[in-house]
């Protein structure tokens, strides 16, 4: 099953009125490949995902002035950023697993040593 934000839900009218453009813009983001709308026969239903990545492509031609090749580097950048924190967050879970485990069999030990120390004074 999709993730929430990636469940497409609304219709490229909806969209534009949403972010406030033409939904010829939204025709042409399409194209220049930065949002890939999930199309039902000749309709093209957005997701969160797709709104989200819509409204930050507006915000940096709009308002920061960036062109499109500007806007499909930062888009790669970002994308790539996002799977090398996945990545360092999956390493981190990995690492505090070992941690863990490493700590318990130090305790068991110690604890073990401790209980042998008891047994001796008896």
């Amino acid at each position: 099953m999709k993730r929430e934000k990636e469940q497409p839900l609304y219709m490229i009218s909806v969209v534009a009125r949403m972010l406030r453009v033409h939904p010829q813009t939204l025709r042409m983001y399409e194209r220049e490949g930065f949002v890939h709308p999930t199309r039902t026969g000749r309709q093209r239903l957005y997701s969160e995902e797709d709104v989200d990545r819509l409204g930050l492509v507006i915000r940096l031609t709009r308002e920061m002035g960036v062109n499109k090749a500007g806007v499909d580097i930062i888009l790669r950048m970002r994308e790539r950023i996002e799977r090398l924190q996945h990545e360092m967050f999956s390493m981190m879970e990995h690492m505090e697993e070992d941690f863990r485990d490493d700590f318990e069999r130090r305790v068991r030990r110690m604890f073990g040593a401790m209980a042998g120390d008891d047994q001796e004074r008896q």
